[in-house]
């Protein structure tokens, strides 16, 4: 039961007090406390979240990787049809062709010709730096595969095994694009159906084509599928707090915008996402990076399955338009596989930039990147940048963190009279409260007002907390010396020891609690604080230094100040 207090020239009317908690000449202090607590809460639920479900061996969800062709639906949205069964061996060893370009490699299998692997040239493995690192992956640490097919009586699917046109297709100098051709065997009635994969210099993005000939004698009109087929397990993730960042499937339309879908509700057959559109992209998340199929035009059926018990698909089904005989029709959809770069993803496809993962603050860190992205462009590194937002960031909040620190200024000056008034008036709390309050407000004294500050740091903090761990301009990118990652912790710890140095002089320059617990408390936060800071990207552990160290420049000028006008107005007395 709370208990209300109003005392008769109190300057924070209303003031509701706790009976069990004992209001000190520091309640600031102790709000500071239940901050910094509530913060750390919050930290921990934005980022800790653990996949509880077991990984299953490579080779199990292998059998498994070439069920599940879809068919379009006829009546009932979103049943699409997953007709499993055993992989012959021939095709589990199907060939392999390998593209060449100066991004990427990918390895086109003859079953399907299906993208089994893709390498990243210009991205390193984060567990291996001598390594590439690898997007699509036939078993060596994951099962995902960019898979298509054709829907109809005897027409090629990811099942059939085509006849590859050349193992090897590199770009070649002066070439901006390189194409690898694939036929399958021509059908019972005489259809023939070359499948076509392309990639373009300096790009992710791919396009993958039908050429179908219909030689039969009847027209036909055949769905293409456009799938990723992939088991459940994350990626690589980023550190601190065991944070799991989002993998999984992704769907956009222009009228139901971006639907994220859960594995598990894969799983449960609960997942919801709309079905069918007359637009709208299908797309595999993971942490940096996303592969996305967006066809250009025209009526689309969206689906997402479970193949095995760690394997899942999810794309788009397309009409082909009706082919009458002798004659050739063709169907081609744009791919991206690649890095999740905003510059790269606003070309893709519309709203294709929202699969980067912000998390809830989205609204303050996507123009907080915009502002990274433009000083970056300035300075040429990631580092500079941080510590240009830092300084953009303290001066916009000058007015109100410059007020916070008066008011802990003054605080600190009245602490010689807080600590007689504790002696004066021992454990008669009310009275105490009493004569706290009549001075703040003699004084003009906030007690609170040197919350404000971490009050306006707090959301910043997360939002660019998560702009270094969902931007992947920011994996690998060096800032000076040691660091080498902004988005990895620091190595060797240099920066969580400065900000743990820092944070101990802004302690210093706060005003002390008159209690012996509460000042214990408040000298061990730099400890607290640094340890945790260990395990944080080390471009945030930058951000907080720079701003530590722009803070305590602020406050101990604002606070000289106010001693030497305090004590000219003692001498003036005297």
């Amino acid at each position: 039961m709370a208990v209300t207090i109003r005392y008769p020239d109190h300057p924070l009317p209303g003031f509701r007090l706790n009976p069990f908690l004992t209001l000190t000449p520091m309640d600031n202090r102790r709000l500071l406390l239940l901050l910094v607590f509530s913060f750390s809460l919050v930290m921990l639920w934005d980022g800790w979240q653990k996949h509880n479900q077991p990984k299953v061996p490579a080779s199990a969800a292998a059998a498994n990787s070439t069920a599940g062709v879809p068919t379009p639906t006829a009546g009932t949205p979103g049943a699409v049809a997953l007709p499993g069964g055993p992989v012959a061996a021939a095709a589990v060893s199907a060939p392999l062709a390998t593209i060449r370009t100066d991004v990427l490699v990918a390895e086109v299998s003859a079953q399907g010709g299906d993208i089994v692997r893709l390498e990243l040239t210009k991205h390193k493995s984060t567990e291996d730096q001598t390594r590439n690192y690898v997007l699509f992956d036939n078993g060596e640490k994951h099962n995902y595969a960019a898979q298509t097919g054709l829907i109809g009586n005897g027409l090629p699917n990811h099942k059939t095994l085509f006849t590859l046109g050349a193992t090897e297709a590199a770009l070649k100098d002066g070439e901006n694009a390189v194409t690898l051709r694939l036929d399958a065997p021509p059908t019972a009635d005489g259809i023939k159906v070359a499948k076509l994969i392309t990639f373009n210099r300096g790009s992710y993005q791919a396009e993958v084509s039908y050429e179908i000939t219909n030689g039969s004698g009847a027209p036909i009109a055949p769905h293409a599928y456009f799938q990723f087929t992939r088991d459940g397990q994350p990626a690589e993730q980023p550190g601190g707090f065991g944070v799991q960042t989002f993998t999984g499937p992704a769907f956009y339309t222009e009228t139901e915008k971006y639907q994220k879908v859960a594995f598990e509700d894969i799983a449960a057959k609960k997942a919801k996402f709309v079905t069918k559109a007359a637009d709208g992209w299908a797309a595999m998340v993971q942490h940096y990076f996303v592969a996305g199929w967006a066809p250009t035009a025209g009526e689309r059926e969206f689906f997402a399955n479970q193949v095995s018990s760690d394997l899942y698909s999810a794309g788009v089904i397309l009409p082909v338009a009706a082919i009458a005989p002798g004659q050739v029709g063709k169907l081609a959809v744009p791919l991206y596989a690649g890095p999740q770069e905003q510059s790269r993803l606003e070309t893709f496809a519309k709203g294709f930039d929202l699969v980067v993962d912000y998390g809830w603050l989205t609204i303050i860190a996507a123009p907080l990147f915009w502002v990274l992205e433009w000083f970056h462009k300035l300075t040429g590194n990631w580092g500079w940048a941080i510590i240009l937002v830092t300084i953009a960031l303290k001066a916009l909040f000058f007015p109100l963190s410059a007020a916070s620190y008066k008011s802990m200024a003054k605080m600190k000056t009245l602490g010689p009279r807080l600590q007689r008034m504790k002696e004066q008036y021992g454990d008669d709390k009310m009275k105490m409260q009493q004569a706290m309050m009549d001075m703040y407000k003699r004084e003009k004294v906030n007690p609170l007002g040197g919350c404000l500050p971490i009050l306006i740091q707090i959301p910043v903090f997360i939002a660019l907390y998560w702009v270094l761990l969902g931007a992947v301009e920011m994996r690998d990118a060096p800032w000076i010396g040691w660091i080498t990652d902004l988005a990895s912790p620091d190595p060797y710890f240099i920066l969580p020891v400065i900000m743990m140095a820092s944070m101990f002089i802004q302690t210093k320059l706060n005003p002390t609690p008159p209690d012996p617990i509460q000042a214990k408390v408040m000298m061990a936060m730099p400890l607290i604080f640094g340890v945790m800071f260990f395990w944080f990207p080390a471009g945030l552990v930058l951000y907080w230094v720079v701003n530590n160290v722009l803070s305590i420049a602020q406050q101990w000028q604002i606070t000289r100040m106010i001693d030497a006008g305090g004590k000219a107005a003692n001498d003036a007395k005297a």
